[in-house]
């Protein structure tokens, strides 16, 4: 095979632009301590609002090329805390979470959609306690200087991971429904 300089100078550069671009989204990173995931649930009717303490995001967006963006987020369940120390010290055994079985949660995107204005759907897949379901989840972005944020909200049916199993299933003492918003701080992400 016989390369000419010129089209051997192209594919180092080419090269070279594919190996920095991967760099940059290397570089992005999740804020922890400016980032949270809340989750709210009802029991009797009275909503209970709970949060998870620990979390991590490995994330390679690229705002110009969101199809090709990829994003796998995992919640530690043991880390569950509806503020309570007698519900919290339920959250983990089997009937709820089974921390000892399946000690985190995880989403994946499968595919990221510009919809404008820093909105995005994000579709993937989500897996609670051994269960997977497809998901669409929005996203909305916005910056501030070098951080970005994303921020969105997730209705799930927790009977569907198995969360609150046998006598828990009963949807007049715990509804079915529950809301997971997330606030996440990412830095090392392109312009919107």
């Amino acid at each position: 095979m016989n390369l000419s300089s010129s089209t051997l100078s192209h594919i180092v550069l080419g090269a070279a632009l594919a190996v920095g671009a991967q760099a940059a989204l290397a570089q992005q990173q999740l804020v922890p301590a400016q980032s949270e995931v809340q989750f709210t649930a009802r029991q009797m009717g009275v909503p209970l609002d709970g949060h998870f303490k620990k979390f991590s995001a490995q994330v390679a967006f690229d705002p110009a090329k969101p199809a090709t963006s990829k994003i796998a987020f995992t919640v530690d369940t043991g880390s569950a805390t509806l503020g309570s120390r007698e519900t919290d010290a339920e959250l983990p055994k089997p009937t709820w979470f089974n921390v000892g079985k399946f000690p985190q949660a995880q989403f994946e995107s499968t595919a990221i959609k510009a919809l404008g204005g820093g909105k995005f759907e994000v579709a993937g897949k989500l897996t609670i306690k051994g269960t997977a379901q497809n998901v669409v989840v929005p996203v909305t972005l916005t910056q501030s200087g070098a951080s970005t944020t994303a921020t969105g909200t997730l209705p799930i049916k927790r009977l569907a991971f198995k969360i609150g199993e046998n006598e828990w299933a009963d949807t007049s003492m715990v509804a079915d429904d529950v809301t997971v918003k997330f606030k996440l701080a990412l830095t090392g992400v392109g312009k919107i």
